[in-house]
């Protein structure tokens, strides 16, 4: 198994959306790098931390479960989605997803400024200045220190 953190912006889709469905794919990703990592890497069984990004407090807000593994994103071939990319080819797919689902929503978010005061986790992508992939490697390690972060 291995770990991954996924940012999305609350108003364009957050763990209560989530939370709504059963299995959500998680499309829309157009940055090579993150789409490297959806296509090649994720696998079914992966547990991804869900980071809400771009709100008033960007944090973990729970954890998400791999479902399938990377699959062409149909959201780039679709001309009424705001993923579209007109350069994309299904018979060359440029652009992957991978489906998730709902393990656990926190009762709380551990926010950002949290996980940059943990000296343990300053090797993370996500802290790195500059850094904006939106889907990023976790180590075990620091899995199971944000793990520990959380209350009771």
């Amino acid at each position: 198994m291995a770990y991954w953190l996924m940012k999305s912006e609350p108003i364009e889709f957050s763990i209560d959306d989530l939370a709504a469905r059963d299995v959500e794919a998680w499309n829309g990703v157009r940055n090579y790098q993150a789409r490297n990592l959806l296509r090649d890497q994720i696998t079914i069984g992966d547990q991804a931390f869900f980071y809400h990004s771009s709100c008033p407090q960007p944090g973990i807000v729970g954890i998400m479960d791999i479902v399938r593994a990377g699959y062409p994103d149909p959201t780039a071939l679709d001309p009424s989605s705001p993923y579209f990319d007109p350069r994309s080819d299904p018979h060359t797919p440029r652009w992957y997803c991978v489906d998730v689902c709902l393990h656990q929503r926190f009762p709380q978010t551990i926010p950002l400024h949290t996980l940059k005061a943990c000296p343990p986790l300053q090797d993370m992508p996500l802290l790195r200045r500059g850094n904006r992939l939106s889907v990023m490697p976790v180590t075990p390690e620091q899995w199971q220190h944000i793990i520990n972060l959380m209350p009771g």
